[in-house]
């Protein structure tokens, strides 16, 4: 059984850029110069561009990205390569993986131990393990997979497809549980809720459409116990990547054609900011928090800038020169450390009693919580428990 456990500690890697070495880095992929660049977030400036392998005759077109939790590796994905890029975030060392046709979206289990990538135009998901660097698994999945991302508890991948399903992944199993319909528009980015308790599709066309159920241009709400949405909410034009504050009351969707940033405040389920990057075209296109939350990254591929919003003000503070067609899709900085919210007040003697039997009831039991919310067993989701409630 793979224990997998959303409560591990997090430690500071080191990483490029010399006497920064404890800074968090920004891994910003440029798909038309075949290259990384290395943001250092506490100063805003590029600190290294890291050259991606490339066929002799061709390119690679590095696309998606994610950092691994303990921000010692991050995974690049080569759409015309048809390979993954394995970066060593302290000596720059690029390892090589083959994958599947047109590699996309890839995200990391919260231990760290195997990366999911979609492989949009092959229609399987490639496992890797982060130890081998080896494929250990092929997943089929139907209809273009793109965006990907991994429950807190990392018993559970989330896939979006090209004609508006969900499809889950038993990380146990790696094998695909089950697959539902959102709309007829393909989706974009995907993200989980610190909880685990919803998911957030990012809804993309750039065409508006009377056909499809659900509004072009959105972020759908699902409930991960109930696989239905719960909420659709308008964005800008052509949504793109997507990013969850480490709290989870806010999420940022880089909207491509409207040159613009929507603010979701979760609790309320509606839009209550939009950032617009200037009059000419800039393409935002994916997006990521700082460790820390207190900032927004954003890479806008037709300017070649990222930009940099204060998370209390949302206020663009700098704008970084990269390389050439950044797209940086997917986590780019590492993951803040997810911790579990429960039912009971940390510290009280109850607290264990209180969430256990909150979780028994909204789920029916701690099999269906646990499987849920992405945990391997009940165990690991009690530990979880205690863990929280020890305040």
């Amino acid at each position: 059984m793979k224990i997998r456990s959303c409560l591990a500690g997090i430690a500071l890697a080191l990483h490029l850029g010399g006497a920064s070495a404890l800074a968090q880095n920004a891994y910003i992929t440029n798909f038309g110069s075949d290259t990384v660049s290395v943001v250092n977030t506490a100063t805003d400036s590029v600190t290294a561009t890291i050259n991606i392998p490339h066929p002799p005759s061709g390119r690679a077109a590095p696309f998606g990205v994610a950092v691994s939790p303990d921000g010692s590796k991050t995974y690049v994905t080569n759409q015309f390569a048809n390979t993954v890029s394995a970066i060593n975030n302290a000596t720059g060392t690029v390892a090589t993986i083959a994958v599947g046709n047109g590699p996309s979206g890839v995200a990391i289990t919260p231990d760290g131990s195997e990366v999911y990538v979609t492989n949009q135009t092959g229609n399987t998901v490639s496992v890797i393990s982060s130890v081998t660097n080896a494929v250990i698994a092929i997943i089929p999945i139907a209809n273009n997979p793109l965006g990907v991302a991994v429950s807190p508890g990392g018993g559970r991948v989330y896939v979006g497809n090209g004609f508006g399903t969900v499809s889950v992944i038993d990380t146990a199993s790696n094998t695909v549980l089950s697959s539902f319909q959102i709309g007829l528009i393909p989706i974009k980015g995907v993200a989980v809720s610190p909880d685990g308790s919803q998911v957030y599709v990012v809804n993309g066309s750039l065409i508006q459409s009377p056909q499809v159920p659900q509004t072009t241009n959105s972020v759908s709400i699902i409930d991960t116990a109930t696989h239905t949405v719960t909420a659709t909410i308008p964005v800008g034009m052509s949504p793109f990547g997507e990013a969850v504050s480490p709290d989870g009351s806010k999420i940022y969707v880089a909207n491509t054609q409207s040159n613009s940033v929507s603010v979701i405040d979760t609790a309320t389920k509606t839009v209550t900011a939009t950032i617009v990057f200037g009059s000419s075209p800039s393409g935002p296109s994916g997006v990521a928090f700082s460790t820390d939350g207190t900032k927004v990254y954003v890479a806008n591929q037709f300017s070649n800038i990222v930009s940099v919003i204060d998370a209390a003000t949302n206020a663009v503070t700098a704008a970084i020169p990269v390389g050439d067609l950044p797209i940086a899709f997917g986590v780019f900085i590492q993951p803040a450390k997810s911790e579990p919210k429960f039912a009971g007040i940390p510290g009280t003697p109850n607290c264990y009693g209180q969430s256990v039997a909150a979780l028994a009831r909204q789920y029916g039991g701690l099999n269906a919580a646990a499987a849920v919310l992405g945990y391997s067993s009940v165990t690991e989701l009690q530990n979880a428990i205690m863990e929280y409630c020890g305040g």
